[in-house]
């Protein structure tokens, strides 16, 4: 592994890397992918939690037991974009670096070695920084340690390169959405932390799931389910039907509904984040076909996140889109470092009819 020190630079010797971020504190770590003027091509090629995938750059949530990270398929980038910078801004509003110096991390994205290290130094009231940059030079591609600080944040990078930074709901704008202006609709792969005033939400929430059929007169007989993993993306158990409570009653399902017909939630899974033990850091809800029937024949299909002790909706997502498929993962929720929980609208169908099938690709999903 080589350390990296400011301005310097090294080939790449593997075609996928991950650029992890890691502080003492939590980061909001994003990329940016930059044509030859140094700009983005349009606001697609800000890479963030709210954004995570574009051409060839995807960002992957640590999952609350790692770092945030960029990947760079370089085989994948456009051929109009030069470099994809790297960027870190402490989570804390109006928190700088001061003191807690961040380390990114080159790694072969393939099989998790180490390629180089940097930790930009000497640094003080800079709120974000470009630590590192992958870049096209003669055909091949290389990394630089960079280490730029900005005092303006996130924001004052994104604008730098061209991102429009507003408040239309278009645009993606830096910064995480929470509580503080209450009830939250989600789209698919937007992401709120579940903070109101400042403190994370550490009480008993319900997670309600519902559909009704496409068809009048048909029932639809769906499963929904929660499956919690540890910070490796280890499985630890899963919630549903057949077991009603895991994790020593932190999580409790309401039972089956054989039908969907009826207003209001039709399956609902008790989750008192309090009382989640230290190695569960995250939860996937699923809703699965046990009885082989397509989403394709299911209508208003959604998730909602609800305040337990008030009855108060906290969060939404209806599901927007259908595949002939016979499983959907519906949403997560995720533990980070500082002890809050997120929750993320994923939206995403697999092949599956039970919740055991849901395993494998619900891990990949975190």
């Amino acid at each position: 592994m080589t350390a990296m020190t400011p301005g310097s630079n090294l080939p790449l010797t593997a075609v996928r890397v991950a650029v992890d971020v890691a502080a003492p504190v939590r980061l909001d770590v994003s990329g940016l992918l930059l044509a030859a003027d140094g700009k983005v091509r349009s606001d697609d090629d800000f890479i963030f939690y709210n954004q995570p995938s574009g051409p060839g750059v995807t960002y992957r949530s640590g999952g609350g037991g790692a770092p945030d990270a960029v990947i760079v398929d370089t085989a994948s980038v456009p051929a109009g974009i030069e470099r994809i910078v790297v960027t870190a801004s402490p989570d804390g509003a109006g928190q700088t670096f001061q003191g807690v110096e961040p380390t990114a991390t080159v790694r072969n994205a393939d099989d998790s070695s180490v390629l180089a290290s940097f930790t930009p130094p000497r640094l003080g009231a800079e709120t974000a920084l470009v630590v590192i940059e992958v870049y096209r030079r003669g055909g091949a591609w290389k990394v630089r340690a960079v280490g730029q600080g900005y005092a303006n944040g996130l924001a004052g990078i994104a604008t730098d390169f061209g991102v429009t930074v507003d408040e239309t709901p278009a645009a993606p704008a830096p910064g995480r959405i929470n509580l503080d202006k209450g009830r939250v609709s989600l789209r698919k792969n937007e992401t709120v932390s579940l903070v109101k005033a400042g403190r994370p939400l550490l009480s008993q929430v319900k997670m309600g799931l519902g559909w009704e059929p496409a068809f009048r007169g048909k029932d639809i007989d769906l499963d929904a389910s929660v499956i919690a993993y540890g910070p490796q993306r280890n499985h630890l158990d899963s919630c549903y039907f057949g077991k009603l409570s895991i994790l020593n009653g932190a999580i409790k399902h309401s039972g089956d509904n054989l039908t969907g017909e009826g207003e209001g939630d039709d399956e609902v899974i008790v989750v008192d984040l309090g009382r989640i033990p230290a190695e569960a850091t995250g939860l996937v809800f699923t809703v699965n076909s046990f009885t082989g029937q397509k989403f394709t024949e299911v209508a208003k299909a959604y998730c909602r996140l609800v305040d337990a002790a008030t009855d108060e909706e906290l969060v939404r997502f209806d599901l927007t889109g259908a595949e002939p498929q016979t499983g959907v993962m519906m949403a997560k929720l995720i533990k980070q470092f500082s002890g809050e929980w997120e929750m993320t609208a994923i939206g995403d169908f697999v092949k599956s009819r039970t919740v055991r099938g849901m395993v494998k690709p619900a891990a990949q999903a975190l």
